[in-house]
C-alpha cells in the first residue's frame, strides 16, 4: 500500500511537471530534456540493456539535449503500474509485454492466443513485417491508449515451471495454481491446460511462489533465471504454450510535446533497438538455459508428438476469443 501511494505521489508530480514546468513554452524543442525508461527486469536483462543502448545513441545524437534514465527493477512498479504512469506522462519508456496491452487495444490480444506462432523465427518475421507494423500504428492511433507504440521485443517462449513435480503431460498440471499474466486469455489458456490459472503482477510472482500462494508460473528462460524463480520452483517444463513478443510504449503525453524531427529520431533508433534486444536476447537464452541446467533444475522437453496434446487442449481457448481474429490469423499463418 505505501509503495503503490509514492507510486501515484509520483504520478502526481510528474503530471504537474509534464504540464508545463519541464516540457512548456515554445522553446521546449531546445531544452534539455531527461526521460525516464522503466522495466520489470534488473540491469543486464536484453529489454533493458536496448533501451540503455537507445538512450546513448539518442543522446549522442542530440548533443545532450535528450537523454534516458532508467529505472529497472520495478522501482517504478509492476507493469499495470508503468503503463498508467506513461499514459499520464509520469515516464516515457516502459518496456511492457502484450499480454496487459491486449486489455488496451484488442488486436493485440491475436499475439496472445497460445500456439499462434510456429516457432520464435515466425514470429519475428510477423513483427518485422507489415502486421507488426500495423499493429503499433493501431497503439500509435487509439484515442484510449494514450501511448506511442515505438517497437517489438523478443521475449521467447514461455514454458511452466513449479514447485511441486515436474509437467510431463497435462494431466499433471491438474489443481496446480499457475500465476498468468492479467489476461482472461492466459487464465482460460491455463484453465484449458488443466491447471487453475491466477493472474498475478511479475512483481508479486516471487513471494507467492515462496509462500505457496502460488505453485508455479509461466514464462521465458531468462525471466525464470534472473527473477532468481528457479530457487522456489526447480521443475522447468518445455511447454512453449506462448510466443509473446514484448512491446516499448513511449508516453503520447510526452511525444505531442516534441519536435518532428526528435519524433523520427526516436522512431529509428527504436527500430534499431528492435533489433539489438534480438541480437542480446539470443545470447542471454542460451546462457540462462546453461545456468538453469547448473543450477540442478529439471527441464522436461517434449517431442512434436507430445506437445501436440497441449496445443489440442488449447481448442476451448481458439473456440471462445478466435473467431475475432480470424482474418489476423490467417495473415499470421501465411508468413513464411
Amino acid at each position: 500500500m505505501i509503495r503503490r501511494q509514492v507510486i501515484r505521489a509520483g504520478m502526481a508530480v510528474a503530471v504537474m511537471a509534464a504540464a508545463g514546468l519541464c516540457f512548456g513554452g515554445p522553446a521546449a524543442a531546445q531544452q534539455k530534456m531527461v526521460l525516464k525508461a522503466t522495466d520489470v527486469h534488473p540491469l543486464g536483462y536484453p529489454t533493458v540493456e536496448a533501451v540503455v543502448q537507445l538512450g546513448k545513441k539518442l543522446e549522442a545524437a542530440t548533443g545532450g539535449r535528450l537523454s534516458v534514465q532508467m529505472f529497472p527493477s520495478m522501482q517504478l512498479g509492476g507493469e499495470k503500474e508503468m503503463i498508467e504512469q506513461a499514459q499520464v506522462g509520469a515516464l516515457q519508456f516502459a518496456r511492457v509485454s502484450v499480454g496487459p496491452m491486449g486489455t488496451i487495444v484488442d488486436d493485440l490480444n491475436v499475439f496472445n492466443m497460445p500456439f499462434v506462432f510456429r516457432d520464435i523465427a515466425h514470429m519475428n518475421k510477423v513483427i518485422d513485417g507489415e502486421i507488426g507494423a500495423e499493429l503499433l500504428a493501431k497503439l500509435s492511433n487509439s484515442p484510449q491508449s494514450k501511448l506511442i507504440g515505438l517497437c517489438w521485443m523478443d521475449a521467447g517462449a514461455r514454458s511452466v515451471y513449479n514447485s511441486k513435480k515436474p509437467i510431463k503431460g497435462i494431466e499433471d498440471l491438474k489443481g496446480l495454481k499457475i500465476r498468468m499474466m492479467g489476461n482472461p486469455i492466459f487464465v482460460d489458456t491455463m484453465n484449458a491446460l488443466g491447471g487453475n490459472g491466477i493472474a498475478m503482477g511479475f512483481d508479486q510472482l516471487y513471494s507467492a511462489l515462496q509462500t505457496g500462494v502460488v505453485d508455479g508460473a509461466e514464462n521465458n528462460p531468462p525471466s525464470y533465471e534472473s527473477g532468481k524463480h528457479f530457487q522456489v520452483a526447480k521443475y522447468y517444463s518445455l511447454t512453449e504454450h506462448l510466443i509473446i513478443p514484448e512491446i516499448l510504449v513511449f508516453s503520447k503525453a510526452t511525444w505531442e510535446k516534441l519536435s518532428k524531427d526528435d519524433q523520427a529520431l526516436l522512431q529509428k533508433l527504436a527500430r534499431e533497438a528492435q533489433m539489438d534486444e534480438r541480437k542480446l536476447w539470443n545470447e542471454r537464452e542460451k546462457k540462462s538455459m546453461e545456468l538453469i541446467k547448473q543450477s540442478g533444475i529439471e527441464v522436461v522437453t517434449f517431442t512434436p508428438a507430445q506437445k501436440k496434446q497441449f496445443q489440442d487442449a488449447v481448442k476451448p481457448v481458439w473456440d471462445k476469443y478466435g473467431a475475432k481474429y480470424a482474418d489476423l490469423v490467417k495473415r499470421i499463418q501465411a508468413v513464411q
